[in-house]
């Protein structure tokens, strides 16, 4: 399990993945993981108390030493659970119209 702490909006934003139809999150790891692979998170958000569990699944891998200096990591896709409906609605709550900024991230 990988406890994953934002403790601010703007690293929310930079590791949110809304292109994903569940939703998803980058998650900096040095771990080996490949396509597919289940990974549990424990996730906070800011100014929230509450942690929530997340089963996921690898969508696309940053290996080390990528192009353009970014972090390695993997893309994590949320599964398509009620649950996990209502912690999308809330993060895209939380980012508001961020979301559709032009800002880059650290996802696709």
């Amino acid at each position: 399990m990988i406890q994953l702490v934002f403790r601010e909006r703007g690293a929310l934003y930079a590791a949110y993945m809304p292109l994903l139809a569940e939703g998803g999150l980058f998650v900096p790891t040095t771990r080996d993981y490949r396509l597919g692979d289940d990974i549990y998170l424990l996730l906070s958000l800011p100014d929230d108390p509450q942690r929530y569990p997340v089963a996921g699944k690898v969508a696309w891998i940053t290996p080390a030493n990528a192009s353009g200096g970014r972090t390695q990591g993997v893309g994590v896709r949320f599964p398509n659970d009620d649950k996990t409906r209502q912690l999308k609605l809330k993060i895209e709550e939380m980012l508001g119209t961020s979301i559709s900024s032009a800002k880059p991230t650290q996802t696709l």
